[in-house]
């Protein structure tokens, strides 16, 4: 009985980590709450209110979400407990589908484990990410956009969506700046670690004596805040300009001034969109952007902390990196998350998202 044995101690253990995730994310409240909203929605007036019916279906669907994912890992573990009762060592065929299914099983409730981590005030929220060369030249812009495609395909692994915003390419190669937007339930929560530098060692590709090159970027992320009337951008403190949008365009995007950039005049701060065709368009969304980062700001002197939601500005230089990826030297070493870890990677990978672009590096090499 010793395969079976195995296998009770790790749904005991499974059943202890989703009794102390219901507790985190409160699911009692978290349904009675979903219940009342879906009530709410039945309601003829609120239907009446376009933004109020549309602020509680996002609502729903986000409780939603972590309800289902809750009772799929909940009725999954009850499954594979049920059929360990009436299964010995002897039943192989039904031992390897119940490793299959407490494999399973163990991801749910991990990920369910990991969502319930993610509480703070904005982790929900959509995230707002740019990325910008920094020391390095062309090489520079060609590691700003690996770490562009890296950030798009680990989006789309975990089924986000991503909207380009604004983006300025190279002069020769790469990519010198680009904003865009992921979707998807806690995105920022998931993404808010990443601010900061990010280094690169490698041979040069652009180098036609094949030396080694540092290349560094910069990624900043901040909650896409949907402001209900807290912040007040008046018309004299901003100035809006206009200018035609870069790409590949076509019969009227690159004739026309679609293109907006905003810079709100007492504080600095500029945002640019250039992603849609229509400049009222471009202009709702960097207002939008805006306003997410006057709120973030706002938050950040509120706790005279403003490295609490965007986190301390360095320069794009040596020694303001919070992660290494190193290819020369390089030296492989066994991981047990990714199979395989750079051993020259100054800081520890943690998470989900850095075991991903571990393994990306590493099998694109």
């Amino acid at each position: 009985m010793l395969k079976t044995d195995e296998f009770k101690q790790r749904v005991k253990t499974l059943k202890s980590v989703l009794s102390d995730t219901a507790m985190a994310i409160d699911l009692v409240n978290l349904s009675e709450k979903l219940s009342f909203l879906k009530s709410e929605l039945e309601k003829p007036e609120v239907w009446g209110d376009l933004k109020l019916s549309q602020k509680i279906s996002k609502e729903v669907a986000g409780l939603e979400v972590k309800v289902n994912a809750f009772n799929k890992a909940e009725n999954s573990l009850n499954g594979v407990s049920d059929l360990l009762d009436m299964v010995d060592d002897d039943d192989e065929a039904t031992l390897l589908e119940l490793e299959e299914e407490l494999s399973l099983t163990e991801k749910q409730v991990e990920e369910m484990r990991l969502s319930a981590l993610l509480r703070g005030k904005y982790d929900s929220l959509n995230a707002l990410i740019t990325l910008h060369s920094g020391a390095g030249g062309t090489e520079a812009c060609d590691w700003t956009e690996m770490l562009y495609r890296m950030y798009i395909m680990y989006a789309e692994r975990q089924g986000f969506k991503i909207t380009e915003l604004d983006r300025l390419d190279g002069d020769e190669a790469g990519i010198k700046s680009v904003s865009f937007k992921v979707e998807g339930d806690n995105a920022y929560g998931y993404l808010k670690a990443e601010k900061g530098v990010h280094r690169l060692v490698r041979i040069s590709p652009f180098d036609a004596n094949k030396r080694r090159h540092t290349s560094f970027a910069s990624l900043e992320v901040m909650p896409e805040i949907e402001d209900e009337g807290e912040i007040e951008i008046k018309a004299d403190e901003i100035r809006v300009d206009t200018f035609r949008a870069g790409g590949a365009g076509g019969q009227h995007i690159n004739k026309t001034d679609s293109a907006v950039r905003i810079t709100h005049i007492p504080t600095g701060i500029v945002v640019s969109c250039q992603n849609e065709r229509s400049q009222t368009q471009n202009k709702e969304m960097a207002m939008r952007m805006l306003t997410s980062k006057l709120i973030e700001k706002r938050e950040s002197e509120r706790a005279e902390k403003e490295q609490d939601i965007k986190g301390e500005i360095k320069k794009i230089e040596w020694g303001s990196q919070i992660r290494s990826y190193v290819f020369c030297p390089y030296t492989l070493v066994k991981d047990h998350r990714t199979g395989y870890e750079n051993s020259n990677v100054n800081a520890v990978m943690d998470g989900d998202i850095h075991a991903f672009i571990c393994d990306y590096l590493r099998k694109s090499q």
